[in-house]
């Protein structure tokens, strides 16, 4: 199988998998869904492969999946239960890396066969933990901040529940955006020549485009299948 299913595959998949959580496990599914998805997509980030053209990581498709979660929580649940999930991915993610890094510490035994390759797996970069941290933290926030403007103005003279496909993509959008740019500046700046940065930072964001539009139905689908004992919307 190419490539290019392999990544439109995982990416469906790991959309369904985010209703399905909620579906059958509401708000804490989502939470624990997005602690998982935020540490595969650690892993996974660090694997490279050429699809569609050019040349990209596994992470892009997982953190997708991030914004999907933060997005159905505002839309369902209000803007501090879509914090509470960004938080716990930061806390997931920063709690991984250290442990993965302590792992290294160790001193393996003689018979062990693991340890090289996992020392080669998450040796990581500082430059690049510390570019791919901020740029999560601070893109999820925004994403979270942008959703609720978008509330705010597509909720004024209209029906609340109209627009979401506005809210989703105009906050996702935007925020994927700050994504592309911010992490690759911070960890690329320097390493690359300008246009070769330009290129990357134009390719993720392709990226970003096409799983963002494609998210907008899981969120509609989401909606529909809110529990009916939960409140409406809280700003």
């Amino acid at each position: 199988m190419s490539n290019e299913l392999l990544l439109i595959f995982e990416l469906l998949a790991v959309y369904v998998l985010t209703v399905v959580c909620y579906r059958f496990f509401g708000v804490r599914g989502l939470c624990a869904f997005m602690a998982i998805m935020t540490i595969m997509a650690n892993i996974e980030v660090l694997i490279l492969v050429d699809a569609f053209g050019i040349t990209q990581t596994l992470g892009n498709v997982l953190f997708a999946a991030t914004f999907l979660i933060t997005d159905i929580l505002s839309e369902n649940h209000g803007k501090k239960t879509a914090q509470t999930a960004v938080n716990i991915g930061i806390l997931s993610s920063v709690l991984f890396i250290g442990i993965s890094a302590f792992w290294l510490l160790f001193t393996p035994a003689a018979e062990d066969w693991a340890f090289g390759s996992i020392s080669t797996l998450f040796a990581y970069t500082p430059r690049i933990v510390a570019a791919s941290l901020i740029a999560y933290a601070i893109c999820q926030k925004l994403d979270v901040w942008l959703y609720h403007k978008w509330w705010q103005f597509t909720s004024r003279n209209a029906d609340r529940r109209r627009f979401l496909w506005l809210r989703n993509n105009g906050s996702t959008l935007v925020s994927q955006l700050l994504n592309a740019v911010l992490f690759n500046v911070l960890a690329f700046y320097g390493i690359y020549e300008t246009p070769v940065l330009i290129s990357v930072i134009a390719s993720s964001y392709l990226i970003f485009i096409f799983t963002s539009l494609i998210d907008t139905p899981f969120v509609y689908l989401a909606r529909m299948l809110k529990p009916k004992h939960t409140s409406e919307h809280q700003q």
